[in-house]
């Protein structure tokens, strides 16, 4: 979820779909909803409230600095594990 807000602010529908499109890794938004009010209380995320053309206003996430350095984290964590699985795995 992090880094599909690293490049612009976004909301909660749009970061379902830029998931799902990546491969179906989260299916609705109620799925998602917990996990950012977490990112938020944690600090790695700030929100906006914005009005909607199509709607009630839409609350927009946006990374913070500690947000950032957390996505940057998992990058280095997620190669040094991808690398150890194709390594076992003998590919």
């Amino acid at each position: 979820m992090l880094a599909v807000m690293r490049e612009k602010e976004t909301y909660a529908y749009e970061i379902v779909r830029a998931l799902s499109d990546a491969g179906g890794l989260v299916t609705s938004e109620g799925t998602i909803y917990p996990l950012l009010s977490r990112l938020r209380r944690d600090g790695l995320v700030e929100t906006s409230w914005r009005e909607s053309e199509s709607g009630p206003p839409r609350r927009y996430y946006r990374l913070t600095g500690q947000g950032q350095r957390a996505l940057d984290a998992f990058v280095q964590e997620w190669a040094r594990f991808r690398d150890a699985v194709t390594k076992v795995l003998g590919a």
